[in-house]
């Protein structure tokens, strides 16, 4: 997605879509190469190495600044999407996604039977954008990683670099794409790989389009698909249909990696965007699932990654005509023959129970197995003979909060695969919650005043509610969601894990009756931020402010 205004000269645009029609867009006789491991391009389509033509339908997931929100892939899945295309970095923009985290996104991806896009946001608007990275430094990343995709080509197709030119200096796209593809092939990459279109990625000036057929010659597999991303540019039927047309009629294989109903340059028509590709036989993959920000919030699919919350784009998308339901096909390497898949997981391994609070507890068991892979897991609460579903998880550990202190608690753990069915249910685990700690004369504000990718600034605000001045002070918290202070005025902070311990600096260490003391931190996170709700000063728990 685009993170910049686009300025698009329709005067220029229009000149080289004249010259286009001059064009005839040859592509060489596909070159000798190794049998396909996985995903390849012939005459223009996409097949699995099945010989399976495949169709992508499907949407963006920004993992990399959302990290917790791997669910998602399963609650994707559930739309009916065959196909996620998910958002990485290499470190050079926002937090790196390592060869452990890829590797787990990829896993993901197949225990939910999607097909897997990876991308590298931080080449996005190289030229124009402060900070974006090169192509070539894209492809680095993917070789750093490597280990994580090997034997995967059935599963990934390697999307280079994010929009890797903005509107400065776009002309070098055509020369640093095939340097980047012959880079990675070069490293022993076997799978397809997808190249984005330049300006912002909506191809304007037809850079791609009109260098495609020599882009693609480059590829020594002739196993290369390119990615047009259509908003305001595309605000005509006659736009949609005429560029990607020119793809089909060259066989030239192309998808819609990311389009939105609506966007800052313009309204692009989505209508179209769904039409055609259906009576090309082309993919599409919507932006996106949840948590855009910077005044785009209304391309959302769902509100708060919550499935149940669908917005009226995610409705469109996925339940309109020529929407995902009304034509998305799961890849054929999930397909077990021909019948449904009616066999349910195996039962998980009793959980075993760590890290118990007065309102907590963490859950881990032992991993269920199944022929299609298991999609998640359901932590269910029984009382009475009666179960409640008190968390949820794509891995086999869970924490349970909003516990009772002091309190006996029953739960075990169900798991279910991506065709619906369900495990037996496992054992069952015995929790008593440890006792509260006693109430002290103190009140504690907690609140975010500042957010951006990746971080974010808090605040918190200690009350004296007593009749006596607190004369020295620490004052500790957890955080719920993985969150880390990287400074903090105020106090000296240590952090081990969730687990934050803030001693009083000498100006803030005496709090008089009915005064108060401020700390200001900044931190990181991995994706949204859950409050702390349990402050303890010297000891004792503060009341909500």
């Amino acid at each position: 997605m685009r993170t910049s205004p686009l300025t698009v000269p329709r005067a220029a645009a229009l000149l080289a879509s004249l010259a286009g029609l001059l064009l005839t867009l040859l592509v060489p006789a596909t070159p000798a190469h190794a049998a396909p491991t996985g995903f390849r391009v012939q005459d223009g389509r996409l097949l699995e190495a099945s010989g399976n033509d495949f169709v992508m339908r499907g949407v963006n997931h920004a993992h990399t600044w959302y990290a917790d929100k791997l669910d998602s892939l399963d609650h994707i899945k559930a739309k009916d999407a065959n196909t996620v295309r998910v958002v990485l970095s290499s470190g050079d923009r926002w937090t790196r996604n390592d060869t452990a985290d890829v590797a787990n996104v990829v896993a993901q991806c197949k225990l939910n039977r999607l097909i897997c896009v990876l991308e590298v946001h931080d080449t996005t608007g190289y030229g124009e954008q402060s900070g974006a990275v090169t192509l070539s430094r894209a492809a680095d990343y993917w070789i750093e990683v490597r280990d994580a995709l090997v034997g995967q080509e059935d599963y990934v197709i390697v999307n280079i670099g994010n929009e890797p030119h903005g509107n400065t200096d776009y002309t070098r796209w055509t020369d640093d794409t095939k340097a980047a593809i012959q880079k990675l092939r070069a490293a022993g990459f076997d799978h397809t790989l997808m190249v984005d279109a330049p300006n912002w990625g909506q191809d304007w000036a037809f850079t791609m389009r009109d260098n495609a057929a020599s882009v693609f010659a480059a590829d020594p597999d002739a196993n290369t698909v390119f990615s047009i991303h259509m908003y305001g540019v595309f605000d005509t039927a006659a736009e949609v249909s005429d560029y990607l047309n020119r793809f089909v009629a060259a066989e030239l294989p192309i998808v819609v990696g990311e389009f939105g109903h609506d966007h800052s340059d313009g309204n692009p028509d989505e209508d179209a965007v769904l039409s055609v590709t259906r009576q090309l036989g082309i993919g599409y993959l919507g932006w996106s699932w949840s948590g855009n920000g910077g005044g785009v919030e209304y391309l959302d699919m769902v509100e708060n990654f919550d499935p149940n919350r669908m917005t009226s784009w995610g409705q469109r998308l996925f339940d309109g005509a020529d929407g995902i339901a009304a034509t998305s096909e799961e890849a054929a390497i999930y397909r077990s023959g021909s019948g449904e898949d009616t066999t349910a997981p195996t039962a998980p391994g009793t959980p075993a129970a760590s890290r118990v609070t007065s309102s907590s507890v963490t859950l881990t068991w032992g991993a269920s197995t199944d022929a299609v892979g298991v999609t998640g897991y359901d932590v269910v609460r029984v009382a009475g003979g009666q179960e409640t579903v008190v968390a949820s998880s794509s891995g086999t550990t869970a924490t349970v909060t909003g516990l009772a202190a002091d309190t006996s608690y029953n739960f075990a753990v169900y798991a279910r695969d991506a065709a619906g069915n369900r495990s037996a249910r496992s054992a069952t685990v015995d929790v008593i919650t440890a006792s509260g700690p006693a109430a002290g004369p103190c009140a504690v504000t907690y609140r975010v005043t500042g957010e951006w990718p990746g971080g974010f600034q808090g605040e918190v605000v200690v009350r004296n509610t007593g009749s006596t001045a607190v004369d020295g002070w620490t004052l500790r918290w957890t955080f719920p969601t993985g969150q880390r202070i990287t400074s903090l005025w105020g106090g000296t902070v240590t952090q081990s894990g969730a687990e934050v311990s803030v001693q009083a600096a000498p100006y803030t260490a005496t709090i008089p009756p009915s005064g108060s003391v401020s700390l200001g931190f900044t931190g990181t996170r991995a994706g949204t931020d859950t409050d702390p709700t349990v402050f303890l000063l010297n000891g004792a728990e503060c009341s909500a402010a």
